[in-house]
């Protein structure tokens, strides 16, 4: 070889067999970047063969996150992929779009007409339920200062809520009373307030599709209540609606549910883009009633991206794509194709529901019917059946379904119970297999019940 000239150790021959390749022979590096570059093909074939060890996301029955996207969602997305949401000088058109999508859900949600609606996108609902927390905590601290009170020691009350809330109450020092929930109930109930509200609660989150159970907490009731507790004791408490699946199915599905801005009492809404909005992983929003709800200490001005523009998001750099796919399917869908989607999720979970009724060892808990698209239940008689949920679980991973099974909250955690979601994309024919697999399984166990286990896990699988 000349002196001049260098070999590239990571080219090869462009008709060489992906698999017989130096790199292919090998055992990819773990812990430690490898010294060379290699060719494009080679790693994107190999790495494409390791994730097939993950589940296929379209058995996934467990996740409430979108798992199909059509071919505009795919094209926008890529053509979006260097697009830093933050940036709204550099990119003003992609800003454009997420205010218009904010204004379209403030109308959705029945916000008051007149003015700009505020809110903003977020890289999903637990980021947006921490900012509406946020704005509860500083607008409770800002109150008793000006009353000058003490302001050192804010609680939030809730039912059963997702772990975000609680990753909010720990990370931003917020004592979270979680309302047990009652032996006839799957959620927070409007007459347990009194026990757990004080001068010191900040706010009462109201959950619109409950995360154990998929049913929607009486939001309007709990208003009521609040209403007789400030008229007996004076506390003007506040509430954030957790619709993180419910804000996208309950104003297609459920619109004479008043659980939105139409109770002068929900300051605060989030909702997950990317589970019952549709919308690729990584997109969800928060809403308020009215500007003056988000305190001004929550938000940013930022300077050094090319112009002077305001922040108030936990995250700072992300992609736009998944805001401008959500624009698209407002667009695309309309109130009409929303509605048409959700109901036909329905229509599978309402045919799920009645095969598991009539398989036997079951008790329905949600038939998919006044919540979300969803179906619970819980094995009758665990003793007489002679196996569990969660050797049904397993069973039911053999054949690569993911369904979980897990206790329900506190005051009623010795029901265990299996979820399935049924979200677009999830079609009939592919629920009939579940049904099969299903009814095979307990077979299976029925004939060969397996030994006893020493302990239960806690939630989801068991393996």
């Amino acid at each position: 070889m000349a002196l001049h000239e260098t070999k590239d150790v990571g080219a090869g021959d462009a008709d060489e067999d992906v698999f017989t390749t130096a790199l292919s022979g090998e055992v990819l590096p773990k812990y430690r970047m490898p010294d060379e570059h290699a060719p494009t093909e080679v790693v994107y074939e190999l790495l494409s063969n390791e994730l097939l060890l993950d589940g296929n996301a379209a058995q996934n029955l467990a996740t409430f996150c979108t798992t199909w996207s059509d071919d505009g969602v795919h094209r926008l997305m890529n053509q979006c992929l260097d697009k830093n949401m933050i940036d709204k000088d550099e990119y003003p058109q992609t800003a454009e779009i997420e205010a218009r999508c904010v204004n379209i859900l403030a109308e959705l949600w029945n916000a008051p007409a007149g003015g700009a609606a505020t809110g903003c996108s977020t890289t999903g609902s637990s980021e947006a339920a921490m900012l509406g927390g946020l704005a509860l905590k500083f607008r409770w601290r800002a109150r008793r200062q000006a009353q000058g009170l003490p302001a050192d020691r804010p609680n939030l009350v809730c039912g059963p809520v997702q772990v975000c809330w609680e990753k909010f109450a720990r990370y931003f020092d917020v004592e979270l009373r979680q309302v047990p929930v009652e032996a006839d109930a799957t959620g927070l109930r409007p007459h347990q307030l009194a026990q757990y509200v004080d001068e010191n609660t900040i706010g009462v989150v109201a959950i619109l599709g409950v995360t154990y159970t998929c049913d929607y907490e009486p939001v309007a009731e709990i208003a009521a209540e609040l209403d007789r507790i400030q008229a007996e004791h004076g506390w003007d408490i506040p509430i954030h609606v957790d619709g993180a699946s419910g804000g996208f199915v309950a104003p297609f599905l459920h619109p004479d549910v008043v659980w939105d801005f139409r109770l002068p009492r929900v300051a605060s809404v989030n909702a997950s883009g990317h589970k019952y909005g549709l919308a690729p992983l990584g997109v969800g929003w928060i809403v308020w009633r009215t500007a003056d709800l988000l305190p001004k200490e929550l938000v940013f001005d930022v300077s050094y991206l090319g112009g002077d523009m305001p922040t108030f998001a936990l995250n700072f750099s992300r992609p736009g794509g998944e805001v401008i796919a959500q624009y698209y399917l407002f667009l695309r869908l309309g109130r009409g194709g929303y509605r048409r989607v959700h109901e036909a999720c329905v229509a599978t979970a309402q045919y799920l529901a009645g095969e598991v009724a009539a398989m036997g060892p079951f008790t329905l808990l949600y038939d998919g019917l006044g919540g979300l698209p969803a179906v619970s239940y819980r094995l009758t008689d665990q003793a007489a059946a002679g196996f569990s949920l969660y050797d049904l679980s397993d069973r039911l991973r053999m054949r690569g379904w993911q369904v979980p099974s897990y206790p329900l909250p506190a005051d009623r955690d010795d029901t265990v119970i299996q979820r399935v979601l049924i979200r677009h994309g999830v079609t009939r024919d592919q629920i009939a297999l579940l049904v099969t697999d299903l009814r095979n399984a307990v077979e299976h166990l029925t004939a060969a019940p397996p030994p006893p286990r020493a302990t239960e896990p806690r939630s989801g699988f068991h393996h």
